[in-house]
């Protein structure tokens, strides 16, 4: 399972669990949120650490560029495509 996919089960585990969606809130208030949340994670029985976060918006961002026009100069700039962990927290947020 990937990174998405993992995040993807997660989130909905956590729209279902109000427990489990506080927990993964509350690691937002961490002085190092990112790390807390991917090692909330690894405790859940996710294996997700900072930098494989990271580089799969980032991998998701560059293949989506490149999907578009061939990823020239007129390719569509993508605002935020890349950052799983915000939009994983902007989707159990509200």
């Amino acid at each position: 399972m990937n990174v998405l996919e993992m995040m993807d089960e997660l989130q909905k585990k956590a729209l279902k669990d109000e427990s489990l969606r506080q927990k993964l809130l509350r690691t937002r208030q961490e002085p190092h949120a990112l790390e807390a949340f991917c090692r909330t994670c690894r405790e859940l029985g996710y294996e997700i650490y900072e930098m494989d976060l990271i580089g799969a918006g980032e991998t998701f961002y560059a293949e989506m560029k490149r999907s578009t026009n061939g990823g020239g100069e007129n390719s569509p700039m993508l605002e935020g495509e890349d950052d799983f962990y915000e939009m994983f927290f902007a989707s159990i947020s509200g």
